[in-house]
């Protein structure tokens, strides 16, 4: 079976790393540091949008040329902040299960492809993924499901589960038509029961038991379903 995962939120907290980030190049205008609560709110969808969430929280006036400058700084300083990512608790161990059990694996994410590729060799991951879709592979972005549709074509195909940690996720995955999980400890930004899901877990160690009812639920699809 194809397992696809989200990346931030997801496998790992690296709200620390964006927090310190976006510090640096707040502070290089003047501007005081947006709060690890704040950088939580405002990933999921892109550097872009991030940037200029973090515009607005420091009154800094958006115009074309000043968001295209502030996210150019923003990324030089992001493919190297991976310093202080950690996993969720049970990631490492889950993922290493999964592979020896002959799934495919992959990585859709909106994070940017240099501050992916960093943070996934910082992370000792680089033999886990047999593919990555980050940010900037294709001209669209989730929530639009190209990404993950790459992603599955990557992996040759097959049933495919989903498991991010967002509203963005659930409805990339419901516009691909494809199952997802919720990961329901990372970056969401509404109640659970407020977000499509198939499955739901707070603990790495439950997500086993999903791949398996995924599974069997995708042998059991008729061909014409």
């Amino acid at each position: 079976m194809n397992i696809i995962f989200d990346l931030d939120g997801t496998l790992i907290d690296s709200a620390p790393d964006i927090q310190y980030t976006a510090s640096i190049v707040l502070g290089r205008h003047g501007k005081e540091p947006i709060s690890l609560d704040d950088t939580r709110r405002f990933v999921g969808e892109g550097a872009a949008v991030f940037v200029r969430r973090m515009m607005a929280a420091r009154n800094i006036t958006e115009t074309p040329g000043r968001h295209e400058a502030l996210l150019e700084e923003f990324l030089v300083v992001y493919e190297s902040a991976v310093d202080k990512a950690v996993f969720y608790p049970g990631v490492r161990e889950t993922l290493a299960t999964l592979r020896a059990q002959g799934h495919k694996l992959g990585l859709c994410t909106n994070k940017p492809i240099a501050p992916t590729r960093a943070v996934i060799q910082h992370m000792d991951l680089e033999h886990v993924f047999d593919t990555v879709v980050a940010g900037g592979t294709l001209t669209s972005r989730k929530p639009e499901p190209d990404m993950l549709l790459q992603a599955i074509s990557n992996l040759g195909g097959g049933a495919t589960l989903y498991i991010g940690d967002s509203e963005i996720d659930a409805e990339t995955a419901t516009r691909a038509h494809i199952a997802f999980a919720l990961f329901s400890e990372g970056y969401r930004k509404r109640p659970v029961d407020e977000i499509q899901h198939d499955w739901v877990f707070a603990d790495f160690g439950l997500l086993n038991a999903i791949v398996e009812d995924a599974l069997r639920l995708s042998r059991n699809r008729s061909p014409q379903a």
